[in-house]
């Protein structure tokens, strides 16, 4: 493991942290600062290794990608029942059972590559994906444990600094445990040395406050779940959220089995570029506070876009690892500031008693575009090549910044992307 970048990362981020006063966040916020990264590493391993493996023991190498693929399906089909049971019992105990299927699922694939059966790799990917519902509303657990909303910029930023370590970690265990347990083509005891991380994850889980998690009784009615999502900032916030996971998703997908099994790039230079893709998704979070403050959520949204129409400039131009290093780096961005300003905007669309409710469609919304996508990835790949992938992702860029455009116009929009 890169132990001096690991450091560097790690000062970088407290120097950030304690510059803007995020000490005085609650201890919820810190408790999901640490147990979200080592879940979250689950994905950033599984993203490098779902597909390369999966190209030794798929039917066909079209198929490589219907692990990662099956993943996102599998936080699409468990959104809705991870909210129902989160009404329940309340986020800390939901979280629990979310992270313990997640070590289920890490057993399930190490099993996966050590027996070679793409079946349980299958299985273990769609096991995952429910455990990543669960994970997915650590971000909307952070914004309800501060007391401030004016803090809600600052509490989402802290979590989402934390990806920058699941991009180190889940890669890097990835390669480092490749050939702890002798397998024809590794990756057993990558899996193995997930299920502890993500033991750790449960422990951290077990100290959240659940005072802050509970459901609390609104004074207005709920009103129909059409009139909420029917509201032009609902559909920005959702828009910019799912456009920016949905082409994200589809071109980090490809992008490893584009390097690896088609360009023959090394497994090295592969990992780095899934490395920096993921660190440039989070770092950008060490700042976004300050500029949403300072430029807004629209302006934020804009560059997001400009970003993404960059990620297909680079795409192409060629395929060297410089090549690809630029597109995911700026595919990284580009989603951080489409997906914060989604995020940000999406409590405006709702009372409280209808938050669960508005999240879950909102999330599943997103995942199961993400699903699709990135199925297509690995179809368009193998069948088209690389060139024709990234152009077919142009169009929704477009909608993307039409859509930016628009909340630039709407004044009821504008006023909360501003503030």
């Amino acid at each position: 493991m890169s132990f001096t970048l690991l450091f560097t990362l790690i000062a970088l981020s407290l120097c950030a942290l304690l510059g803007h006063r995020f000490v005085k966040l609650p201890k919820n916020i810190w408790l999901l600062f640490f147990s979200q990264p080592l879940a979250m590493s689950a994905t950033s391993l599984m993203v490098l290794v779902s597909g390369i493996l999966g190209q030794h023991i798929a039917p066909k190498p079209s198929l490589a990608t219907l692990p990662i693929s099956l993943l996102i399906v599998g936080v699409a089909i468990a959104v809705l029942p991870a909210n129902q049971l989160t009404k329940r019992i309340g986020r800390r105990l939901s979280l629990i059972v979310g992270l313990s299927i997640a070590v289920f699922a890490a057993l399930v694939s190490a099993a996966a590559a050590y027996f070679l059966s793409f079946e349980l790799l299958v299985f273990g990917a769609l096991s995952l994906g429910f455990s990543m519902a669960f994970v997915a509303q650590m971000r909307f657990c952070a914004l309800e444990s501060v007391d401030d909303k004016k803090d809600s910029p600052k509490a989402l930023s802290i979590l989402m600094v934390g990806g920058i370590f699941a991009a180190i970690l889940g890669p890097e265990l990835a390669v480092a445990g490749k050939d702890w347990i002798t397998s024809t083509h590794g990756f057993s005891g990558s899996f193995i040395g997930l299920a502890c991380l993500l033991l750790l994850s449960i422990g951290a889980i077990t100290q959240l406050s659940p005072s802050q998690t509970v459901e609390s009784i609104a004074e207005e009615p709920a009103r129909k779940i059409g009139h909420v999502i029917k509201q032009p900032i609902f559909l920005v916030a959702l828009s910019s959220a799912a456009i920016g996971y949905g082409l994200m998703s589809y071109i980090m997908t490809a992008t490893p089995l584009s390097m690896h099994v088609l360009q023959g790039h090394s497994l090295e230079e592969t990992k780095w570029v899934v490395q920096s893709h993921i660190i440039a998704m989070y770092l950008p979070s060490l700042f976004s506070a300050f500029l949403v403050k300072r430029i807004g959520l629209r302006n934020l949204m804009l560059i997001g876009c400009l970003c993404y129409f960059s990620v297909v400039l680079f795409a192409l131009v060629g395929q060297e690892v410089l090549h690809y290093w630029w597109v995911m780096v700026l595919l990284g961005i580009g989603w951080n500031f489409l997906f914060l300003a989604g995020t940000l905007l999406l409590p405006h669309s709702y009372q409280n008693n209808e938050r669960l409710k508005v999240q879950s469609i909102n999330d599943f919304s997103i995942f199961a575009i993400q699903a699709t996508v990135s199925l297509l990835a690995g179809i368009i790949l193998f069948n088209l090549g690389w060139m024709p992938l990234i152009l077919f992702g142009l169009p929704f860029i477009i909608l993307m910044l039409l859509i930016s455009i628009y909340a630039n116009f709407s004044v009821s929009i504008s006023e909360k992307l501003n503030n």
